[in-house]
Parts: structure tokens; sequence; C-alpha cells
């Protein structure tokens, strides 16, 4: 305010109770009526100035938050009083409030500024809500030793697929490849072995995850295993489900249908191993405990869901939210609307249980195969446009992807 004064900028002093005339279409409008403050919904006249400035066409840049928005929770509040910002530039650090999928039409696009406040101090307070950013990507990438080998970097097994779902075995597995991985054995009917060894011939195949091998000990050895994509709900994927959960011959990440499973079966969620990854969209994850009324209500739900049964739980969608075993979220910035499609979590699934195959932490696997996904989808929105991207195209970019989190800084 005290910069506009000195220029050549028109000011309109508005008057408590008087309603501010609507501004020339080709003019911004600056909404710095309240910031990280509030902490109840918009009454009296502040709230029909809000309702006023909705109802105008211009371009609104919100500072701190949109004015009516809380920080936190905004279940209780009064929509129509919370403007509608195209942009937000919030100060240091983001507000939990904007990065939930339902205040998406009050945020627009939000911008982080610093403003010098400590650092130190803040790192202090041991948040518990984390942003990931492309330093934390870079440190949590494998390092590939020059004598390493393919069996350095894992056995991955992935059990995909059924009738009519062939593709989604084909999207994890080609998006586990594509993870660094050193093997990718596939799990599928043998009548889809041969669509798998066309789309992908660096996979093998079986067709049962217990099946004895040739080895000098008769077992495989998997470092990892993706169970769900495509897998149905039928009888047979029950039992094999079951007896994963029950003898976890490595660490499980499950998505898709056997979170559905799971879902008919709560009585299991106490026998998964300790740290097991769920990957589940908001649906899924209600069908796991119970409805949720607000994205804010979902996100505590899961962050004492994966608490209670010391899992790591993925909770898909805009900003998703990895929720670890000791309480902390990490919230994922990368990734575009594009990604909206039908596989895209079939090859997060790829990704996350490839690098769990090579040895990453639980944690660390989500929080990175999260990261490298939506920043895959950018970079293929960049090239192609959101609209006709497909998931096959973002696992194509993946090593692109890997390419640019290692020259990060």
């Amino acid at each position: 305010l005290d910069r506009l004064v000195s220029t050549s900028v028109e000011m309109l002093d508005v008057q408590v109770g008087s309603i501010p005339v609507p501004p020339a279409e080709d003019e911004v409008v600056i909404d710095a009526l309240l910031g990280i403050g509030s902490d109840r919904p918009l009454q009296g006249w502040l709230k029909d100035v809000v309702i006023s400035v909705n109802g105008w066409k211009n371009e609104v840049v919100a500072i701190d938050l949109p004015t009516g928005l809380l920080a936190e929770d905004n279940a209780a509040n009064d929509q129509r009083a919370i403007v509608r910002a195209d942009h937000v530039l919030t100060f240091q650090v983001p507000k939990l409030a904007l990065l939930l999928p339902e205040n998406g039409p009050f945020v627009g696009e939000w911008h982080c500024l610093p403003i010098g406040l400590d650092r130190a101090f803040m790192d202090s307070l041991g948040a518990k809500d984390l942003l990931i950013e492309a330093s934390d990507a870079r440190e949590l990438v494998p390092e590939r030793p020059r004598v390493g080998h393919k069996g350095t970097f894992g056995h991955a097994l992935l059990v995909a697929g059924s009738t009519g779902k062939t593709g989604a075995a084909v999207l994890a597995a080609c998006a586990c490849a594509r993870s660094g991985v050193g093997l990718i054995t596939v799990c599928l009917p043998l009548d889809m072995q041969a669509v798998m060894n066309v789309a992908l011939p660096e996979a093998m195949t079986i067709d049962d995850p217990f099946e004895k091998r040739s080895s000098h000990d008769g077992q495989a050895h998997f470092s990892a295993i993706g169970v769900g994509p495509g897998i149905g709900t039928s009888d047979g994927s029950v039992v094999m489900l079951k007896r994963l959960v029950q003898e976890a011959p490595a660490p499980l990440v499950l998505d898709a249908d056997a979170l559905n499973i799971l879902s008919e079966n709560r009585t299991w969620l106490a026998f998964l191993p300790k740290r097991t990854i769920l990957t589940p969209h908001p649906k899924e994850f209600d069908r796991l405990t119970e409805k949720s009324a607000t994205g804010y209500e979902r996100l505590a739900n899961a962050r004492v869901f994966a608490l209670r049964f010391g899992i790591v739980l993925v909770l898909k969608g805009a900003n998703t939210a990895i929720c670890s075993p000791d309480g902390r979220v990490y919230f994922n910035p990368s990734g575009n609307p594009g990604m909206a499609k039908g596989g895209s979590g079939d090859a997060l699934t790829g990704i996350i249980t490839g690098l769990l195959a090579q040895g990453m932490e639980p944690v660390s696997a989500a929080v990175l195969g999260v990261y490298a996904h939506g920043l895959a989808g950018d970079l293929t929105a960049a090239r192609s446009g959101m609209d006709g991207m497909l998931p096959g195209d973002l696992i194509d970019d993946l090593p692109l992807a890997w390419k640019r989190i290692r020259a990060s800084s």
C-alpha cells in the first residue's frame, strides 16, 4: 500500500459498510484484506465485499491466503465468502489449505515467496506436514555404482492383470522397468503372457507368485512385490492376496484391486507387514475406512491409518499425500490434470515397486516414486499438452525425469 501511494495508480478508499465499484475488465484485483490469521467464516460487510469481488471477471491475485479461506479446516466455512483467486502469493511455506483438493476453486495456482524467516527456528518446530522439493528427490534417488550389475539393482515382482485388464499389467511393468530396477518378473495368467513378452521383452513372466524356480534353493528371490493393477476380485485373487499378506516374502506395494479386496476383508489390515505401501485414490481409501466429508477429514484419517497399522499410505490425487508410520505427511507438488486418466495409478505402482526393489526404505520409495511420476507427467504435458497425453507417454518420459532429478540441486 505504501508503494502504491508513490505511484500513478489511482486508488479508491472504500469505507467500511460500502461495496467497491467493479474495476475495469483489464485490471488485476489484489486481494490483501485478510491473511493467515482468519479463524472463522466471514460475516457482515467483509462477506458482502468478497461476494461482490467473486462476481467480477477480473484476474485475482491473493496475498498469503485468499480472504475467507482458513489455513486448515474449511468444512464449516461459507464457500460464497471465500475469494476465488487465480494466483496466491503465500509467504515462506505453503499452508495446508492450499494443498487440499476441495480448495482448488479458491487457490488457482499458488506460489511460495521467501520472506526471510529463520529456517533453523522453523526446523526446530518439528512440523509434521512437509512439501517435497527437487532437492529432496535428488537426495533420495539411488546411486548407480560403476561396478553394479542387474542383481545389484533388485528383482521386482508385479502381480497384475486379468481378463480385459492386460493393459494394467503392461503399464505397471513398463513403468517399473524405467525405475532403474535390475530384474522384473510379472505374474499374470498364461493366456496374457505373450502380450507382456511383446510389450516388454525385458520382463520375465510367471502365472503363480509362489512358483518354485530352478535356482539352487528352489525359490525366486524377489526384493519387492507390487500387487493389484487389474487382478480383479475373484476368489483366486482373494486367496492369493491373503497368502502374500501372511507370508510376505518381500516388501509389498498394494494398489487397485488388492485394495478393493482388503476393503472387503478389513481384519487383514492388522496383519499387513509393517511399512507395507498402500496407494489408494480417495474412494479406495474411503472403502478401506469410512467415507470422509472433506479432503481435510480424509487426510486426518489417512494420517491416523498409517500410524495405527504401521504402513505407508499414498493418498493419490492433486498434491498426493504420502503418510508415513511416524505421523509425518509429505505433499507432492509435481504432476498435472493431464495425468487424470486410467492407467496413471498402474504406472505409479510400477515405479514405487521398482524403487522398493532397489533397497530403498518404503517412505523414501513412496516419496521419490510419487515425485518422479508427477515430474514425468509435467514433462509430457509441456511437450504434448494435457488433453491428449496418456499414461504411456508419461512412462516414456521417465528417463528424462530421472535425469532432471539427478541434475537438480
